[in-house]
């Protein structure tokens, strides 16, 4: 006799920027596997769609909405088009970032404000509009940092690391006055072999390998496995209690005292 087995996001509605490939589409699978229904959000039509595929060949259902986050006019609009398709919104990943690199004095005025255009600035705007809904039935927001905050040689990685740090605060700050309206909030900081990661292996093995040896499990995360299931479980009845932390998944690497 088959019964069905209930899973802990069956019917939530999740929300994911830069869905599309890398870790966005790693937290995807994760939670579709778990039942929850997905909104794709990128850039790039093909890629969400490709991902939509994936999602879909697991059973979930899933739809691509095309939006550069940086855009945050846009941003408003195109939470009220998920709810309307979906019927509301119970899961919001702001995982969408497009930055720029490199020592301070290389950087542009404008390439320094890009990293906050797509990070705090569209995560805010991503918040506030999806308030809401969220508040509905008790919601969940994951904003995606990185370990690069808490680095002890922030070289080339300044702007990177500000955009973040200010999007880890935005976070605290949201759980502290959203957590009576049933909202938790939580921000993960991932190692993951992202497309971007895979390429930069390939061209730098041994520095690829010398970073490797520096994380304590000894591996860079998977996207799914690795990322996405703690963000299920972040999402998750498991969690309930957790909110305003920063969550490394690094494999130990990091130092967030």
């Amino acid at each position: 006799m088959n019964e069905h087995v209930v899973r802990n996001l069956d019917g939530k509605v999740a929300v994911i920027s830069g869905a599309g490939q890398g870790v966005g589409q790693g937290i995807a699978l994760a939670l579709a596997s778990e039942g929850a229904r997905v909104a794709v959000l990128g850039r790039t039509a093909a890629k969400l769609e490709a991902t939509c595929e994936l999602l879909r060949a697991r059973g979930a259902e899933a739809e691509p909405f095309v939006l550069d986050v940086r855009d945050t006019e846009r941003i408003p609009g195109a939470v009220e088009a998920v709810a309307e398709r979906f019927g509301g919104i119970d899961i919001l990943v702001n995982n969408a970032y497009t930055g720029s690199y490199g020592p301070l004095l290389s950087l542009t005025d404008a390439q320094f404000r890009k990293g906050f255009e797509s990070g705090p600035f569209a995560a805010f705007a991503f918040m506030n509009a999806a308030h809401p809904y969220l508040k509905r039935n008790g919601g969940v927001i994951v904003n995606l940092v990185t370990s690069a905050m808490v680095r002890w040689d922030l070289g080339t990685y300044g702007a990177y690391a500000a955009a973040k740090t200010a999007l880890r605060t935005l976070t605290r700050a949201a759980a502290n006055e959203w957590g009576r309206d049933g909202i938790r909030v939580n921000a993960i900081a991932p190692h993951a072999v992202s497309p971007a990661y895979a390429k930069w292996q390939d061209a730098h093995p041994q520095e690829a390998a010398e970073f490797c040896a520096s994380i304590p499990l000894g591996y860079v995360g998977d996207c799914e496995q690795d990322i996405g299931r703690a963000v299920v479980m972040l999402c998750g009845p498991d969690a309930r209690y957790l909110t305003g932390a920063t969550v490394p998944l690094d494999g130990g690497q990091a130092n967030f005292d």
